[in-house]
């Protein structure tokens, strides 16, 4: 039981860190309604707040994509120890440093999770169509939100985390 309750928070912390891509210029004012500590830091950095946010973040891996994404570049990506995490990551900030969104979503070939994948593939380039290959609710909803669904999209994810996140990152 013990074992159970830290992969659960840990799987929760992932599931936000990998999937937050900010497509659109965002309500930071949303961050607040993130309960996490790690994950709302994150949201304040990569929607406005810059890369001092990312120095209150506890996980590594989650400061070394914020640093990644707030300025540092894929090359901060690196220091990403989960292989899906870094590989999201390099797609991520490939496609904010690049006009070819063709370089970024081939990044997204290296993520094992076939969720993730289509979620990479459709925020980077391949559009609302991937987020159809996507099984869970709340991902799908997120991908469609990112995707040209707008806000409205947020309002059918469940979990209070992601929801806040999906607003503070769409129109």
């Amino acid at each position: 039981m013990n074992i159970k309750f830290p992969m659960l928070i840990l799987c929760s912390v992932w599931l936000l860190t990998l999937f937050i891509f900010p497509t659109a210029q965002a309500q930071s004012g949303n961050c607040g309604f993130i309960q996490n500590p790690d994950q709302q830091a994150y949201c304040r950095a990569v929607n406005g707040g810059g890369s001092s946010q990312c120095g209150f973040i506890r996980d590594n891996d989650l400061q070394a994509r914020c640093r990644a994404e707030t300025g540092g570049g894929s090359g901060q990506c690196g220091f990403i120890r989960n292989p899906d995490m870094q590989a999201a990551c390099r797609a991520s900030t490939q496609q904010r440093s690049s006009s070819s969104s063709t370089a970024a979503s081939g990044q997204c070939g290296f993520i094992q999770d076939p969720d993730r994948q289509a979620y990479c593939r459709a925020t980077t380039g391949g559009g609302q169509g991937q987020c159809g290959f996507i099984r869970n609710n709340d991902l799908q909803a997120m991908c469609r939100a990112e995707t040209g669904g707008g806000r409205g999209q947020c309002g059918f994810i469940r979990d209070p985390d992601m929801q806040a996140a999906c607003r503070a990152q769409t129109r």
